[in-house]
């Protein structure tokens, strides 16, 4: 099952720490078990949106941390690439 496009779309213009920090507050809300049936999946619709969204952020991230080459003077070099031309 896949999450609707509303839960998606706004999803993807959230900065990391916004997305972890949502992703917290929907996790904590769903916890208390205190929503109907119908909130409590659209709640957790949105928490499996933002997890998607903070995982792509965090593989992007490593994808450019692990970018950085090692010259032979011990300076670096960024090597450009993305995330699919790596395999990630």
């Amino acid at each position: 099952m896949t999450e609707p496009a509303t839960a998606r779309g706004d999803v993807e213009s959230l900065s990391f720490d916004e997305a972890f920090a949502e992703l917290g507050r929907v996790v904590g809300a769903l916890e208390t078990g205190n929503q109907s049936l119908e909130e409590t999946i659209g709640a957790y619709e949105r928490a499996v949106a933002l997890q998607g969204r903070c995982e792509r952020l965090l593989a992007a991230a490593e994808l450019r941390v692990s970018q950085l080459m090692a010259r032979a003077d011990g300076s670096l070099a960024v090597t450009e690439a993305t995330p699919e031309e790596s395999g990630g």
